[in-house]
């Protein structure tokens, strides 16, 4: 016999990580977990269509939190707790 549910919508979330020189937008998209994410670059107006179509929210202040401290845990092996809040490393050493 076959299960007539109807399948459950997938919420999809994004979030802005850069736009380089306003002709592209740099953000991170995921599908029912916002901890497993993949990053993208789109044009501004390519972005828009994306998000339109797929129905996107924002990741909160936590989930983006989170998937911070996780990518320093992963980057620099970084255990951020309250009074360590990891984050203080830059990506490149030549903007120390």
């Amino acid at each position: 016999m076959i299960d007539a549910k109807q399948p459950t919508a997938l919420v999809k979330y994004i979030r802005i990580t850069g736009e380089r020189n306003a002709k592209f937008v740099e953000f991170d998209f995921a599908i029912q977990d916002p901890t497993l994410f993949v990053e993208l670059i789109l044009p501004q107006q390519a972005f828009q269509h994306f998000c339109e179509i797929n129905h996107v929210i924002e990741m909160t202040a936590e989930q983006q939190a989170w998937n911070d401290a996780q990518e320093d845990k992963w980057r620099y092996g970084i255990e951020p707790t309250v009074l360590n809040h990891a984050r203080q490393h830059s990506d490149q050493e030549d903007q120390a």
